[in-house]
């Protein structure tokens, strides 16, 4: 069963406005192919008791056959439809399978099978469900209105929709931006990481450009639009994420890939098996009980099951141990990947700008733990993630902060407040105290170079000392960059918006060399489009909104679950749920091994098939006999898939991870 993302006529209405509704989440009886699944399964699990109780046949006879019409009648209707097209669909050859079961006693056996189709489906529709929903969500982002100013200098609120290029409008702090454009006047901070993935909001001054969707922090801004809202930046990433969810190749099952070819064989020969003894004068019943034998123990049960529990028994492992797995078709993906390209902020860092370095000016009479209480006294009444990084850096080292007065905030300069009777300024080195001796450049230079924002702090109008924050790597960082070097052969990617000399750095510590910096959504999905093109299967690991069109896009796409925003989570293939990145290479490993269990499985399945269908064809199997060798083959078959729910399958597939 497949089922694909599509854009209604309303979604692609949305992706040319904005809205400002909740977004709405597809609830779960919502869906037509849940209800139909969890009627059928109800009922199955009503009429078994029954049956095993030796009650009336009428009534769990009864209850199957509903099971049978609510479980069946879709995939069987769809089945017909696919005939018209000259397609055997595997759903309709199971509903008949289904049906041959019970007309030769077989009940039970045949409604389970409705089942378990059905209920695939059913997940399968509630995953692209919820895609959608997210999809849709996007749009959010951004506002619905716009405060325009007029050729007179008058205001008016107005519609997104209604701005024009070359309109002017005027973003207050707190506001989000209406439209993508460049600043006209004022200055503020703006927080895009919607955009580009990065935590620190970006100083914006007249020239500068400005997304839709990102949220203005501080500072009035004039903002001439340039694009029309169906063609801003928050809006072709809506579109990148459906068009890579519509136009993903989907990769199937081992089995899948086979199941024309096969429905068509069993298919022909359970005719040829019935009609070739009735040709030569066996009597109706005795070959009509033959056939049905046959297809019974031709029939693929033994085959699904020698896919599926292995896989969900590995997605019920990783799950345990905090990873998220979608579906079967996922886990059995994530084994083929043999290239991995990972996003920065919040992905191979911690995502939150931490003070690394406290450096007082040679000559200067602070220590570092004056230096730092006086910038966070003076930085504490802030909101600015680099105010609460010195705050926090404080709070560390259990300093004791005196109040600050006469605090005022300049935007894209930074603050300013007495502190014990001295003003201390915090800010941008480049518009602080001038700096004649060329030490604060050349310190603040330094320390740019290793990757750090310098934040410059002076007192009573004198340069006192430097402070150098990151956003830091997480602790696992470099061993998982090693493991997955290890499974797929090849050093993974690093694919970011920030600037390439902060990337660089960044990249050194964890052992990656091919650094793409400075890109916006579009640019990450080209580059994981430039690598698939190349002929590898490509894995993303990302956290954000900016990384929600590659994750789409790629052969396997991972969220990482604590940051990630809705988009990324709802698009990617799986979620790191406990924020563990080592967890990446585990589950790798993880899939490679059920893989391999799949291969061991179709090979008993195959045997167990086998033999019986020779044992029909050329000799008289008797119908328990057979029914016996198709029910022990699919159990244990199952009880080879379900060794992936121990521990000590993770345990091993992490130390094969690790090399």
């Amino acid at each position: 069963m497949t089922a694909t993302l599509t854009p209604s006529s309303a979604d692609r209405k949305a992706s040319a406005r904005t809205t400002a509704a909740p977004r709405r989440r597809t609830r779960l009886l919502a869906l037509p192919e849940v209800r139909w699944a969890g009627a059928a399964t109800a009922l199955f699990l009503l009429a078994l008791p029954l049956q095993l109780a030796g009650a009336p046949a009428w009534t769990w006879g009864t209850l199957y056959a509903l099971a049978y019409a609510t479980g069946g009648w879709e995939p069987g209707w769809e089945g017909l439809k696919a005939l018209k097209d000259r397609t055997l669909d595997v759903d309709l050859l199971m509903v008949v399978a289904a049906l041959g079961a019970a007309a030769i006693g077989q009940v039970m056996d045949g409604a389970l099978l409705i089942v378990i189709f059905a209920t695939s489906g059913a997940l399968e529709a509630l995953a692209t469900a919820r895609t959608a929903d997210s999809v849709r969500g996007l749009l959010d982002l951004a506002p619905a209105t716009a405060t325009r100013i007029g050729p007179d200098g008058t205001e008016q609120t107005v519609a997104v929709e209604e701005l024009s290029v070359g309109d002017t409008v005027l973003v207050r702090p707190g506001e989000r931006v209406g439209a993508d454009g460049r600043v006209l006047d004022g200055a503020g901070e703006v927080d895009q990481a919607s955009i580009t993935g990065e935590p620190l909001p970006a100083a914006k001054e007249p020239g500068d450009e400005v997304f839709a969707g990102t949220l203005n922090g501080t500072g009035a801004l004039r903002v001439r639009v340039e694009r029309d809202a169906s063609d801003s930046v928050i809006a072709r990433i809506v579109r990148m994420v459906q068009e890579a969810s519509e136009t993903k190749a989907p990769t199937q099952l081992f089995i899948e890939k086979v199941e024309q070819r096969y429905s068509l064989g069993m298919v022909a020969a359970t005719l040829a098996v019935f009609g070739v003894p009735l040709a030569f004068g066996e009597e109706f019943s005795a070959a009509l009980l033959r056939a049905m034998t046959f297809m019974i123990v031709a029939s693929p049960c033994a085959v699904v099951l020698a896919t599926m529990p292995p896989l969900l028994s590995a997605i019920a492992n990783a799950g345990r141990h905090g990873v998220l797995v979608k579906s079967a078709v996922v886990m059995e993906r994530l084994g083929q990947v043999d290239a991995v390209a990972l996003d920065k902020t919040g992905t191979l860092t911690e995502g939150t700008p931490r003070v690394v370095d406290v450096r007082p000016l040679p000559g200067s009479a602070l220590d570092e733990d004056e230096l730092l209480t006086l910038a966070a006294s003076a930085e504490h009444p802030s909101e600015h993630p680099l105010a609460r990084a010195v705050v926090d850096a404080a709070r560390e080292r259990r300093l004791d902060l005196p109040a600050a007065r006469d605090f005022t905030s300049a935007p894209g300069i930074g603050v300013r407040a007495v502190v014990r009777g001295r003003t201390v300024e915090v800010g941008a080195p480049a518009r602080l105290p001038a700096d004649p001796d060329g030490e604060v450049a050349a310190l603040a230079g330094e320390l740019e170079e290793s990757g750090r924002t310098a934040v410059l702090v002076a007192v009573d109008g004198d340069p006192a000392g430097v402070l150098g924050i990151a956003d830091r790597l997480r602790p696992d960082a470099a061993a998982t960059v090693a493991a997955l070097t290890a499974l797929t052969g090849t050093v993974p990617t690093l694919l970011t918006g920030d600037n390439r000399r902060a990337a660089a750095h960044l990249a050194a510590e964890a052992g990656i060399e091919d650094v793409r910096a400075g890109l916006l959504p579009q640019d990450k999905l080209g580059a994981v489009k430039e690598m698939e093109g190349a002929g590898r299967k490509v894995m993303v690991v990302g956290d954000g909104v900016n990384d929600a069109p590659a994750l789409a896009a790629a052969h396997i796409g991972v969220a990482m679950g604590r940051a990630g925003s809705d988009l990324a989570l709802e698009t990617a293939d799986a979620v790191i749920v406990r924020d563990e990145l080592a967890a990446v290479p585990t589950t790798v490993a993880l899939s490679r091994r059920a893989r391999r269990l799949v291969a061991q499985n179709l090979v008993i399945a195959g045997v167990f098939i086998a033999g019986l269908v020779v044992w029909d064809l050329v000799g008289t199997l008797p119908l328990p006999l057979g029914v016996a060798g198709h029910e022990g083959s699919t159990v244990l078959v199952g009880l080879n898939g379900l060794r992936l729910l121990r521990d000590t399958a993770w345990q091993r597939a992490a130390s094969e991870g690790t090399g």
